[in-house]
């Protein structure tokens, strides 16, 4: 299994995914020239602006590596080879998934790296009314991963169903867009202001709301921004949502790719 890993990471590199990361990162030089403009909060636009950035790119490579990884060797026929050796599909799936999320996981901490340099030169110039608090900048950063790292799980699962690229990419799309809303349509729909909507309509959400990843739980921009205290059991148990799920997705995943014909 690991050595599927290792050679999933270098084919990513060998595509140069992740030259292509380094030059996004130059991206990062105008942040401080564009938070400059807010005049009053310069270094709070920076590192908002620096956080989005990293999860828009995240996400870009968690939707395309994710959901193109398993359709390129199947297309290529290099499962066919490699499941010719003394591997089971179980470890291939694992293998190739974990190569992915280390890649993800790798970006992730470099453009953290990139982040912490523009805001702590945009503190240096103008100086901010909040403290800084970084190790919750640290924590937004590590959690958006794991955000991202669900997703491609996500997307495996789509590729372990589907023959063709567009399941996986538009599938994992459309997760990620109703998981980042399920928790304010939960919380919605079982509030007293909808007392109309009637009780089958209720139980589909709830039943939706626990199928569907909740993305939202990962989103720690508010307090990284505004310097808030981190709750530690509430990221302990977010935590253990996101190895729970990612298990659930890879068995499932797994499972369907084991009985996949191969033609």
């Amino acid at each position: 299994m690991w050595s599927i890993v290792g050679v999933t990471l270098k084919g990513i590199f060998r595509d140069r995914v992740f030259q292509g990361i380094m030059l996004i990162v130059s991206v990062f030089l105008l942040i401080p020239v564009i938070a400059s403009l807010s005049m009053r909060q310069v270094t709070e636009l920076s590192l908002t602006l620096s956080l989005s950035l990293i999860s828009f790119i995240l996400l870009l490579l968690s939707v395309f590596l994710g959901g193109t990884s398993l359709w390129k060797d199947i297309e290529r026929r290099y499962t066919f080879s490699v499941l010719g050796l003394p591997v089971s599909r179980q470890s291939y799936i694992i293998g190739r998934f974990g190569g992915v999320a280390l890649f993800v996981l790798l970006t992730a901490l470099v453009l953290g790296a990139a982040a912490f340099a523009v805001v702590l030169y945009s503190s240096a110039i103008y100086s901010s009314d909040r403290p800084i608090v970084w190790s919750n900048i640290a924590l937004c950063i590590i959690f958006d991963a794991f955000k991202y790292i669900l997703l491609i799980a996500v997307s495996f699962l789509f590729s372990t169903i589907s023959t063709s690229f567009f399941l996986p990419i538009f599938g994992t799309i459309a997760t990620f867009l109703a998981g980042g809303i399920t928790q304010q349509v939960y919380e919605f729909v079982h509030s007293p202001s909808s007392i109309a909507l009637s009780p089958l309509v209720k139980q589909l959400v709830t039943v939706l709301y626990y199928i569907i990843p909740n993305f939202g739980a990962f989103d720690l921009k508010v307090i990284a921004i505004y310097g808030l205290p981190a709750h530690g059991i509430g990221l302990l148990l977010t935590f253990a949502y996101f190895v729970v799920y990612v298990g659930l997705l890879l068995s499932v995943a797994a499972a369907i790719f084991a009985r996949r014909e191969m033609r």
